[in-house]
């Protein structure tokens, strides 16, 4: 399962380096709410170290309720390595017609399974999401104690209209995927009031996981991420030659060509590394991208690109 975050940087000839700011905790980055118990949750990493799970937990707050005592907690284990992604999913495996079991495929994308109802995974719509650092609350999706979703007269989760609560307009955390979007850098700390979905994400049709294991973020790599010594350069880029020239002070192992939404649409290994070399674009449309590069001493850089 791919584990890669993708940053954005600047759009330069190399690497800008940044230091981040407020990417110090793993925060939800991906929410997949689809078909029966398909559902999921993804974790991101900011920061430039693994970070240990043990101590984290997830808690899901049942139809909107001040507590999670009904909706179930998930003790964490495991790692989440640096500037990476970490998948959660329902961890079912027979059903009935009333609670059918999660998609073996979903399931196989995740590092972790979830446990019986009423874990955090069986959410629906108008249950709230809330990540734990042992006792502090470090992200949230939705809103805590939310009366519009406990008395659920009716709505199916939170809306994009005044008053958020899924009287009108249109519903964005049922049969949804949600996708956080690339500014968000650390989690929701404060129960919002309201709890207003489109403002940090994003909204995919139901039962859409290609994203899931990728995640885009502006936290920059740090210095430890790219070496004291590496630098690279990507051009022309813009990029409308359908060539890109790629240099870089070490060896390179992969080059990989990433969407905006997070897919690897090239690939280039190299079976014996080289530090110079070109590779095409002509079947990129136009747009962004990220480039990122592989080197052999397991550095990765990585710097948008637009075609042109």
């Amino acid at each position: 399962m791919k584990k890669t975050l993708l940053f954005v940087s600047a759009l330069t000839f190399g690497a800008t380096l940044a230091q981040a700011q407020n990417c110090s905790e793993i925060f939800i980055s991906e929410y997949v709410e689809g078909t029966g118990n398909d559902k999921a949750l993804e974790l991101y990493n900011p920061t430039g170290s693994p970070i240990n799970l043990s101590g984290y937990s997830i808690q899901r707050f049942s139809n909107g309720d001040a507590a999670s005592a009904a909706g179930g907690v998930l003790n964490l284990s495991g790692t989440i390595a640096a500037h990476s992604t970490f998948v959660i999913a329902n961890g079912q495996i027979t059903g009935t017609p009333a609670s059918p079991a999660c998609s073996p495929l979903l399931q196989a994308m995740a590092d972790l399974l979830d446990g019986a109802y009423p874990a955090p995974t069986y959410m629906n719509g108008n249950d709230a999401i809330g990540l734990f650092n042992g006792a502090t609350m470090i992200d949230l999706m939705g809103k805590i104690g939310d009366a519009g979703m406990t008395s659920n007269n009716g709505n199916g989760g939170w809306g994009d209209t005044f008053p958020y609560d899924g009287t009108v307009g249109a519903w964005w955390t049922i049969d949804q995927t949600l996708t956080r979007k690339a500014s968000v850098m650390e989690g929701v700390s404060v129960n919002p009031d309201p709890f207003i979905v489109n403002i940090q994400w994003d909204s995919l049709p139901k039962d859409t996981w290609t994203g899931l294991g990728t995640h885009t973020c502006d936290c920059p790599l740090g210095l430890n991420d790219f070496g004291s010594t590496i630098s690279f350069a990507i051009y022309p880029n813009p990029n409308s030659t359908g060539t890109l020239i790629v240099s870089a002070s070490e060896e390179i192992e992969v080059i990989e060509v990433v969407n905006m939404v997070g897919q690897i649409v090239t690939t280039t290994n190299f079976n014996g590394a080289i530090k110079s070399t070109s590779i095409s674009t002509l079947n990129l449309t136009k747009g962004m991208y990220t480039v990122r590069l592989r080197f052999a001493n397991n550095s990765v850089a990585q710097s948008n690109l637009s075609i042109q």
